[in-house]
């Protein structure tokens, strides 16, 4: 199969939700969904890199004693209203995990998810992908991460469905109610922006 950027299709025909699964788990490739497209996952650079295993790796030390499970990239999340299957960079569930099947493999019901924003996903993140957490009632926490400088987008709803705002620069913490973690900005930046040293 030929390898396509983010966001770009792949030439295939539409596909059932059952004919995108089989064809994802003998995939090498990692494919988004909709609307019976298939679209293929792009590889990330250092930085985005770093990034998401800083918030994955606080996370899991931050959720070691609280019912809660933080996921990295690999664990795909459906919105069951829409049939749309995504991959966030990192995930939380909290309580019983609820998936698809009997493969685990499909999330149904995250608690918050994270996203590090690249040129190529920016305005997808924003967007599109938004929407598509927007319409999962578990979700109640959403955290945009540049990595073009140090800085957070926290997106929290609210009682009445609204989604509040917060943005975070060095030196401050990231409050995540729903999961019960209180994390360090400048933990989840950690060797980032930092210049190697001479040998």
């Amino acid at each position: 199969m030929v390898e396509f950027g983010m966001a770009q299709k792949a030439p295939l025909a539409k596909l059932s939700p059952e004919e995108y699964l089989a064809l994802e788990r003998s995939s090498e490739v990692k494919h988004e969904y909709a609307g019976g497209e298939v679209f293929a996952m792009s590889g990330g650079t250092r930085e985005h890199s770093l990034i998401a295993a800083n918030v994955v790796g606080e996370l899991r030390s931050s959720l070691r004693a609280l019912p809660c499970e933080a996921h990295a990239s690999d664990l795909r999340i459906k919105n069951v209203t829409t049939g749309r299957y995504v991959y966030p960079d990192a995930s939380v569930v909290c309580g019983q995990p609820l998936f698809e099947d009997e493969h685990r493999d499909t999330l149904l019901n995250p608690t918050a998810v994270f996203e590090v924003l690249s040129d190529s996903s920016e305005s997808y993140d924003r967007g599109g992908k938004f929407a598509l957490y927007r319409g999962i009632p578990s979700i109640a926490d959403y955290v945009l991460l540049s990595q073009k400088q140090v800085e957070i987008e926290h997106f929290r709803r609210q009682p009445d469905g609204t989604w509040l705002l917060r943005v975070l620069g060095p030196g401050e913490r990231l409050l995540i109610a729903s999961i019960g973690c209180d994390l360090t900005v400048d933990e989840l930046y950690l060797k980032v922006f930092a210049r190697p040293t001479s040998g």
